[in-house]
């Protein structure tokens, strides 16, 4: 099951506003320019910020989520129609034919089983044409950033048209690395709501990472640092090889 903070409708609503400035996203349109991609697949597209930009840039789109709030949030926004949007995981994709596939938002690490790590890799190869590309970003595991976010619990509160002011509260629960466990509290003034998100994460070495993708059927063509937060990720570019 997805985690609260993408199922819970009132958590899905106010995610982009927490999420911020995404980045990130001009570097992955970038990258779907170098792969010369016309068919994308967002694998975990959550909200649909990365589906929507890719679609209005020409391409036909397709994004996948488990999670039928952040779907409604995605289908909401300009530009939506003109997605195909799936609820499901990777492992339920048809044959695509897809030229490009990707993973933003460290989606790779909320895959804490090496089976359903490996079961991804395999549905998300079945989606892709044969040559297509993968392209992914995951957190490096020697940065320790579960340390950063110890330290910063400070509240975040927003003031959302249409819903009011908001709290948010995170805190790390556990770590017993690979894994590591956080919580996000939010709370909503307008009527004293308050909603917990339990989530855990699985940092992969490099190592681990490329091993899978070869095991799976890829070819690993580059690891690249990631444009927006040097130091902090990797981020993997791989081909389908057979």
């Amino acid at each position: 099951m997805p985690d609260a903070i993408f199922a819970h409708p009132r958590l899905a609503a106010v995610y982009d506003t927490f999420d911020g400035e995404r980045a990130d996203l001009d570097a992955y349109l970038r990258v779907a320019d170098e792969c010369d991609a016309r068919h994308v697949l967002d694998v975990g597209c959550g909200t649909g910020s990365l589906a929507i930009l890719l679609s209005r840039s020409g391409r036909q789109v397709t994004g996948v989520d488990p999670a039928g709030a952040s779907l409604d949030v995605a289908k909401s926004k300009p530009g939506a129609a003109s997605v195909t949007w799936i609820q499901g995981d990777a492992t339920t994709l048809p044959a695509l034919s897809a030229d490009l596939a990707m993973m933003t938002g460290n989606v790779a690490q909320v895959f804490l089983d090496d089976d359903d790590w490996s079961a991804t890799l395999h549905g998300i190869r079945g989606a892709l044409r044969d040559g297509g590309h993968l392209v992914f970003e995951t957190r490096r595991p020697e940065r320790r950033a579960w340390e950063e976010w110890a330290v910063d619990t400070g509240p975040v509160i927003r003031n959302i048209p249409g819903v009011g002011e908001v709290e948010q509260r995170r805190e790390v629960t556990r770590v017993a690395l690979p894994y590591v466990s956080f919580r996000y509290t939010y709370r909503f003034a307008s009527d004293g709501l308050e909603v917990r998100s339990d989530s855990t994460l699985r940092f992969r070495s490099r190592a681990e990472v490329e091993e899978a993708l070869t095991s799976n059927g890829f070819a690993i063509l580059d690891v690249r640092d990631a444009a927006d937060r040097p130091g902090r990720e990797y981020v993997f570019v791989a081909r389908r090889t057979h």
